[in-house]
């Protein structure tokens, strides 16, 4: 594995120099072709929680054999330019949106749990396909969502150190523990994962490596660990500890400390909506499905959509989504033919992703190549040529209604901004693109 210190520099443009370095050592871009291939749409940055800058997070794409890959950060758009120029130094086709949770409060999904392991009635939704020209405009739109995290977030470190004398920690500071570990100073988000991995660092300061942190967690925080989560941990020479402890924190501590959050942090879902279409991105609810066994160890078993799916892609449908996101290696063959077949009723786009935030997760997705999700790829160079189309004229977007390609049916219209994305050269960004075109013949 390449070394990630200087991708993961602290100004932007140290991290593009030394990203130059590492593409003149290799072959551009990955071999594209009309076959099924692997894509990530849905790759977190430190501008929200992850090991990796956008630059690294790009590297780590293009190294995994990635076709393309997509920058999704919680509450910011801060890394979306910096993915755009690693993309084009590297040759891989990029594309970015950012996640952000709503309130859902007057719809049918009032008071339920949807897709948030820690709200009823709060949902995740992602913004896909954002054009370059609207960054700013998505900054300015969630600037205050991102102080009333960090208001909240600054309480809820507030009950971790009323706790923390009891078992021997010292107590945490928001500005020396917690803040560094974030990009905040420049337009990106503090989050829970930022406040318990500052915790997961002095319990491990603490307690140290191996048996004695699986001891420690049991007997003093109340939480043990078990299966992998727990031979991880009990594992001295674990590089990846408190990438590991946080999951575990996050899936069976934070609830101790969790505090709600109300309409500043969460606005409502039409608003979203709504903004989401103006700046010419796409509205998409991301599935999380009925979760058994979770990849990171960060959710623990727990029932979410499956046993209303039907109603809610319905309610969705009404609110004005035009897709829906989900993750192959989280969900089971029958949560996704299921998933897909609505799809196909309700007329959504389908875009996939797998959310990286942690060293230990994967950024291939093999499930793509199955021939039942070869359709996903192509969905994902539709989403670029959207992006690219929709920066130079917003009337080019997938769903805009006055699209030239409006009257065709959705499949048709994916496949033509797929002929269109395909031909894309990542490595020239300037460069113009033709307008999508329906296939003679093609009947969607």
């Amino acid at each position: 594995m390449m070394d990630l210190a200087p991708l993961n520099a602290l100004r932007r443009e140290d991290r593009l120099e030394a990203l130059r370095l590492v593409a003149g050592a290799r072959p551009k871009g990955a071999v594209r072709s009309r076959e099924a291939q692997e894509v990530n749409c849905h790759v977190h940055s430190f501008y929200s929680f992850s090991p990796y800058s956008p630059s690294a997070a790009a590297a780590r794409a293009q190294e995994a054999g990635l076709a393309a890959v997509g920058i999704i950060d919680h509450d910011s758009m801060a890394g979306a330019a910096e993915m755009r120029a690693a993309g084009s130094l590297l040759g891989i086709a990029t594309t970015a949106g950012v996640e952000l949770r709503v309130d859902a409060t007057g719809t049918k999904l009032e008071r339920r749990r949807i897709n948030n392991p820690d709200s009823l009635g709060i949902l995740y939704m992602i913004i896909h396909g954002v054009p370059a020209r609207s960054d700013a405009a998505v900054q300015d739109f969630l600037r205050p969502l991102r102080s009333a995290r960090e208001t909240r977030g600054q309480r809820m470190l507030a009950g971790i150190n009323d706790m923390l004398p009891g078992l021997g920690l010292p107590r945490l500071d928001w500005q020396r523990d917690v803040r560094p570990l974030s990009r905040a100073d420049e337009g990106g988000t503090i989050t829970e994962r930022h406040i318990l991995f500052a915790l997961a660092r002095a319990v491990v300061e603490k307690a140290g490596r191996g048996p004695g942190l699986v001891a420690y967690l049991r007997d003093s925080l109340g939480v043990a660990p078990r299966g992998r989560i727990a031979a991880w941990l009990a594992d001295p020479g674990n590089d990846f500890v408190l990438y590991d402890l946080l999951g575990l924190l996050k899936g069976s501590f934070l609830e101790k400390i969790f505090i709600q959050p109300d309409s500043r942090e969460c606005i409502h879902v039409t608003e979203v909506v709504r903004f989401a279409e103006e700046i010419g991105g796409i509205p998409t609810y991301p599935y999380l499905g009925d979760v058994t066994d979770s990849p990171t160890g960060d959710k623990k078993a727990e029932r979410f959509e499956d046993s209303y799916l039907d109603e809610l892609m319905e309610e969705v449908g009404r609110l004005g989504f035009r897709a829906i996101a989900y993750m192959p290696p989280r969900n089971t063959i029958d949560q996704l033919r299921r998933v897909q077949a609505l799809c196909h009723v309700h007329g959504f786009m389908e875009i996939s992703g797998v959310d990286i935030n942690s060293p230990r997760q994967s950024f291939n997705c093999p499930e793509l190549l199955r021939p039942e999700f070869s359709h996903l790829a192509a969905a994902t160079w539709a989403l670029i040529a959207h992006e690219r189309l929709a920066d130079a004229d917003p009337r080019d977007g997938l769903f805009r209604g006055d699209n030239p390609l409006a009257h065709l049916p959705l499949a048709e219209r994916i496949r033509a901004y797929a002929d269109v994305g395909m031909a894309v050269d990542p490595s020239d960004p300037s460069a113009a693109m033709r307008r999508p075109a329906a296939r003679a013949g093609g009947n969607g």
